[in-house]
């Protein structure tokens, strides 16, 4: 198959691909057609169905894999894709790894690389509590394997949120280092768990969307009670222990704007803060990097608040 990050004007396309969104719409002429984004592995691109009438335009919805015969076009600098024919696959035709943006990185690798944080724990009521979601909890474990850190902003891929969270993990055991005076087993425990309510905040692949649940709650909220609701279940889980590695999730965020329930009270949870931003926000910026091919200033990003530019100077 044609990969979207391959399509060119000009190109006649004949391929599957995953309808991430459709939508009907009417011209300023009050013609109908329907607004559809098409996406596989490589990304996404906006696609329209001018005439939806026509015998060659079979239903379909969001989420279906579609085959496309259609032709790639430019509008306003970007590409376009005119929908041509299309029908529904069956099961059997595509292979759904095709079309899910996933982790450049071994997911059964990086999730023994995790297992061996766990493993490293020594106080033995955070070292139980791991191993409840970790070790003995089947369908979280894929879950947290399968789940995005994010929709859109960073880490938005399968094996995205085991990928952040051992980045962050890593960071976290840097600092104890540096900083001895870190409680390690805290620290560490609070970075393994910091973003567990993401496997309910945010619904599977392919949908990748907020949930009812993460609508209303958050996932540092639901983080939070999850982290609750198991240590109730290991007898003798120390009341303060408990309240520092909640308030650890509660705070990592940093700052109440940017969606901390509370801000940070324990050095570990003001650690924890910085190693999340960082890990987000140079991953957001590798992403934009590879995003392009152009060399030079990129323009303004909302997020960094800054004219960003990709380097032409060698590492060496």
């Amino acid at each position: 198959m044609k990969y979207i990050k391959e399509l060119r004007e000009g190109d006649r396309i004949h391929d599957i691909y995953l309808c991430k969104h459709r939508q009907p719409a009417v011209t300023k002429n009050g013609k109908p057609y329907e607004n559809v984004i098409l996406q596989d592995k490589t990304g996404t691109v906006d696609a329209k169905v001018w005439d939806p009438n026509n015998p060659g335009i079979s239903d379909f919805e969001a989420m279906d894999y579609v085959e496309v015969f259609g032709e790639v076009t430019n509008f306003n600098g970007a590409l376009q894709v005119n929908i041509k024919r299309i029908r529904v696959c069956r099961e059997g035709e595509y292979d759904p790894a095709d079309y899910l943006p996933v982790s450049s990185r071994n997911i059964d690798e990086m999730y023994r690389e995790l297992l061996a944080f766990v493993e490293s724990i020594h106080n033995i009521y955070l070292k139980k509590l791991l191993q409840k979601f970790f070790v003995e909890d089947q369908k979280f474990q894929k879950a947290f394997c399968r789940s995005s850190a994010a929709k859109t902003v960073h880490h938005g891929f399968v094996g995205g949120l085991l990928e952040h969270t051992l980045g962050v993990v890593n960071l976290c055991e840097y600092y104890c280092k540096a900083y001895p005076f870190l409680k390690r087993d805290l620290l560490v425990t609070a970075a393994i768990c910091h973003d567990i309510g993401k496997t309910r905040e945010i619904s599977p692949f392919p949908e990748n969307d907020y949930t009812d649940d993460g609508q209303l709650l958050g996932h540092i909220v639901m983080g939070s009670q999850m982290v609750g609701e198991a240590a109730a279940t290991i007898p003798g889980f120390p009341h303060v222990l408990l309240a520092e590695l909640q308030h650890c999730i509660l705070a990592h965020h940093g700052k109440y704007e940017f969606g901390s329930p509370k801000l940070p009270a324990l050095i570990e949870a003001v650690a924890l803060n910085y190693a999340d931003d960082t890990d987000a926000k140079l991953e957001t910026f590798r992403e934009i990097l590879e995003g392009t091919t152009e060399i030079g200033w990129l323009g303004y990003n909302r997020l960094f608040e800054s004219n960003l530019r990709k380097s032409q100077v060698p590492e060496k």
